[in-house]
């Protein structure tokens, strides 16, 4: 959830710190989620706050039974490696099943985050795991497309941006940009709507090799301008900085 020099971590050590104040509702919750992801504006995302308040609720009983970050994590990337196992097996009713692991998957995705910040706890270790869960999640599901009969060049193009794009973020931070810079329309809310939809689809479509390509041309889309978005972001909020410090990142 946190990473080094932010809220959570010994910036030196990486190791384990308290995070506080530890919230103890929706709404000290949200502030510092925000606090955590260089403040933030919780508010100017609709989609961004009902998630947040969604796992803040399911991430409750969780905490008080003790379930911690890594095992939630590591839940939900196999999930999705589930999804996209039950997929491949075709048909659907493996369709409609797949579609629901990944959405449980997705879940776990910003639960594993929330149990951390309502535990108290948090470490820079979790935050890179987290974010290679994240990546694994991210190819399992855009590998479901495949799997359903999506062509394969607009597939791997799909997941190239997307790496891309989270490579880009993490780099913009990384030289100086102090927070998330924008909410693309493809995030990884956006990236799993897109392929439930398609599995969905595929459930009541007779052509499922169309239906696929068809999910496969919009996420392409939503991915190059999403990619888009952050480029113009990244370019403007940069602008002017000077290279980072020695040490700080790799040339």
């Amino acid at each position: 959830m946190s990473g080094p020099g932010a809220p959570g971590s010994d910036p030196l050590s990486g190791r384990r710190r308290p995070v506080e104040p530890v919230p103890t509702d929706r709404d000290s919750y949200l502030r510092a989620w925000s606090a955590l992801h260089g403040d933030y504006v919780v508010e100017s995302s609709v989609l961004v706050r009902g998630w947040l308040g969604l796992t803040y609720r399911v991430a409750r009983p969780l905490v008080r039974g003790r379930v911690t970050p890594g095992a939630v994590t590591t839940a939900g990337v196999l999930l999705a490696l589930a999804a996209l196992g039950v997929a491949a097996l075709g048909g659907p009713w493996s369709a409609v099943f797949a579609a629901v692991l990944l959405i449980l998957s997705a879940l776990t995705d910003s639960l594993d985050g929330a149990v951390a910040l309502l535990r108290g706890r948090s470490s820079a270790l979790g935050y890179v795991a987290d974010s290679v869960a994240d990546r694994i999640s991210d190819l399992a599901a855009l590998g479901i497309l495949l799997v359903l009969g999506g062509p394969v060049a607009a597939v791997l193009a799909v997941a190239a941006l997307t790496l891309l794009h989270e490579t880009l973020r993490a780099r913009a931070v990384s030289a100086g940009m102090d927070d998330i810079g924008v909410v693309t329309v493809w995030e990884r809310p956006s990236r799993i709507i897109a392929v439930t939809v398609t599995l969905i689809g595929c459930a009541f479509v007779g052509d499922t090799a169309l239906f696929a390509a068809v999910g496969t041309a919009v996420s392409a889309a939503l991915a190059l301008i999403g990619f888009g978005q952050l480029v113009v972001t990244v370019r403007r909020r940069l602008r002017g900085h000077d290279a980072p410090r020695v040490g700080r990142t790799r040339a």
